[in-house]
């Protein structure tokens, strides 16, 4: 069964919790605890995910610190519409250091929950520097494409780039599976969608970007990425489909 993954992390409302638990730095009481870690665990039947009890500190820091993520930066190349509206942009993204994990579950679905999961213990204080590091937007899994072009492979990349404070002197992952890795910059042809990330919307949304492109020697056609950038308290949250393109 899959873990919870970023699009969950932020259900969380002052409607739903005390102020106190979503407001403030403190630690909570065991009370206030209670609370949260059953209140993620609902949440996490709705959409078929398991939260263990260990993941109460997490979940917890994460919680507290949801409105302190950094958004990754950006150099629009070009942005190309169809009547008015965006269909797809070009993007160059800045070389960096990555934080990544890689799972082949069954489903699609189950490996990214898989893998954001050990994600949140490495930003929650289970690193060489032992504290809460944040985060960036967007969560970005890497998937191989199949040579029909009509599904994709069970191994998935999952990652994160490591906020501007910790770029240079990256803290080492406690987890063995975690590992942090230097990217340099990528060019991405990435095409806005919102809904749900699952198996069959993504291999819609990459169907329609091929239509859109046509061939084009420059993209590669054998791998794509899927950028996560909000939760599933929002009815219509955004997503990307990223198309990689070929070293110039």
């Amino acid at each position: 069964m899959a873990l919870i993954s970023l699009e969950d992390l932020d259900g969380l409302d002052d409607e739903q919790l005390d102020d106190d638990i979503t407001d403030h730095a403190e630690p909570m009481d065991e009370e206030n605890s209670d609370r949260l870690l059953a209140h993620w665990q609902e949440v996490g039947r709705g959409h078929q995910v398991s939260v263990p009890p260990e993941m109460t500190g997490p979940i917890q820091e994460m919680t507290r610190n949801s409105q302190q993520r950094e958004t990754l930066t950006y150099v629009s190349v070009s942005r190309h519409e169809k009547l008015g509206e965006e269909v797809y942009e070009e993007r160059v993204y800045p070389a960096g250091n990555w934080v990544s994990v890689t799972s082949s579950e069954d489903l699609y679905e189950q490996s990214i929950s898989t893998a954001f999961m050990r994600l949140m213990k490495f930003i929650c204080k289970d690193n060489s520097a032992g504290r809460y590091l944040g985060m960036t937007v967007p969560v970005v899994s890497s998937v191989q494409m199949m040579e029909d072009r009509k599904s994709f492979g069970k191994e998935v990349m999952t990652a994160f780039f490591l906020p501007a404070e910790f770029q240079q002197a990256p803290p080492t992952p406690n987890d063995p599976a975690i590992t942090v890795l230097h990217r340099e910059p990528i060019r991405v042809i990435a095409s806005t969608f919102f809904g749900t990330t699952n198996e069959e919307t993504v291999l819609r949304q990459v169907t329609q970007l091929w239509e859109v492109l046509g061939e084009r020697a420059d993209v590669r056609p054998d791998a794509f990425m899927v950028a996560v950038y909000e939760n599933p308290g929002v009815p219509q949250r955004r997503n990307e489909i990223w198309f990689l393109c070929r070293n110039q």
